[in-house]
């Protein structure tokens, strides 16, 4: 399995995130610790904020904190919402679906089964269980 760059990203901030959860961090800030460009966790953070994990502010001061505490935002809930629009493969999304052995193919099955054990086991994780210890830079 391998997640997009979108995911590893937003999991990136939220665990920087989790690792002060009453501090407000704003994207330049993220995207200058990690190395990552700007515009790219703006819409990763939209998203977020979208779907409850974090909330934003405006002005000084602004910028997101988590919408709950990290011990109650578990990982699966995480990627399930990144990874939305990412099927696994092309026959897992509903259209269009160009597969010339879909319906004869035996290895969906087995797929389906292993993005299922993935999910599981990062249900079973939270952002507490993998906030930064530190800022990478000072």
């Amino acid at each position: 399995m391998r997640l997009t760059s979108f995911t590893d990203y937003g999991l990136r901030m939220l665990m920087r995130m989790a690792s002060a959860p009453d501090s407000a961090f704003s994207t330049a800030d993220l995207a200058q610790e990690f190395g990552l460009p700007r515009n790219h966790l703006s819409k990763i953070m939209q998203r977020l904020s979208r779907e409850g994990i974090v909330e934003t502010r405006r002005g000084g001061g602004g910028g997101a904190i988590l919408a709950r505490p990290p011990q109650e935002i578990r990982l699966g809930d995480v990627v399930r919402l990144l990874e939305a629009d990412q099927p696994l493969v092309e026959c897992f999304q509903t259209a269009p679906n160009n597969c010339t052995i879909d319906g004869q193919c035996r290895l969906k099955a087995h797929l389906r089964a292993a993005e299922r054990a993935f999910m599981a086991h990062l249900d079973g994780a939270t952002l507490a269980d993998i906030a930064l210890a530190a800022p990478l830079t000072q």
